[in-house]
């Protein structure tokens, strides 16, 4: 059962490790680390699951399970550092699908995860194969490998992680400070201006002609973005 699993969740060490479980699992995920960015996501993305922090920022947990229950039926598993009753009756009569109160241990998390998908069955409709392929690139969350029209390409795990991003979203135009939340926990000394750097490195092994790239193009004044569509 492979699904896409939106995860909005402030700390970034625990967001980074619950990405990394999901992966594992042969599913595919994305981070955000608060409310507005999370109900966007959402809009753009339609993920399988949700699995929400209540305590983020901008719009807390309470706020965004609302909005999902007002407009969608996109299962919510909610993450409480609050243990009192009251907030986890609350979660549950807003919509959450489940709640685990932290701590946790990965494993039951993961677990928690795939009663939710089985019971709401929506991950049943996609496809197994946990590869993510545009624009001749293939990129394979599970052995960690890229290809790119049909040739291995060696990637840092920076690196790794940009690329899995545009590949999932195609002719998205993604900002440097989005592409730099995708290596967090990678190198959380890095910079926006890092992004460049991997953008570059990049285009050095999957461009033809790096300095006239047609796969990896700049959005002047945005970002970057992957050209080249589905497959």
């Amino acid at each position: 059962m492979c699904a896409h699993v939106l995860v909005a969740e402030d700390d970034e060490m625990q967001a980074e490790l619950i990405r990394r479980s999901l992966l594992a699992e042969g599913h595919t995920a994305t981070v955000v680390h608060d409310g507005s960015a999370a109900l966007d996501a959402v809009r753009r993305q339609r993920p399988d699951l949700v699995v929400l922090d209540l305590m983020l920022p901008v719009i807390d947990g309470f706020g965004v399970c609302r909005v999902l229950r007002r407009d969608d039926d996109i299962p919510v598993l909610m993450l409480t550092a609050r243990s009192a009753e009251d907030d986890v009756l609350l979660g549950l009569e807003l919509g959450a699908d489940d709640y685990m109160t932290k701590p946790y241990s990965p494993r039951e998390l993961m677990a928690r995860i795939r009663t939710v998908l089985r019971r709401s069955g929506h991950a049943a409709g996609r496809r197994e194969d946990p590869v993510v392929r545009a624009a001749g690139i293939a990129v394979d969350p599970e052995r960690h490998e890229v290809r790119c029209d049909g040739v291995g390409v060696e990637c840092t795990p920076a690196e790794f992680e940009i690329l899995l991003a545009m590949v999932a979203e195609p002719e998205r135009v993604f900002s440097r400070r989005q592409l730099l939340e995708c290596t967090r926990g990678i190198d959380r000394a890095s910079t926006e201006r890092a992004v460049d750097v991997h953008i570059m490195n990049l285009r050095k092994k999957i461009e033809a002609d790096p300095r006239r790239p047609v796969r990896l193009l700049t959005v002047f004044g945005v970002g970057y973005k992957l050209s080249g569509g589905r497959g």
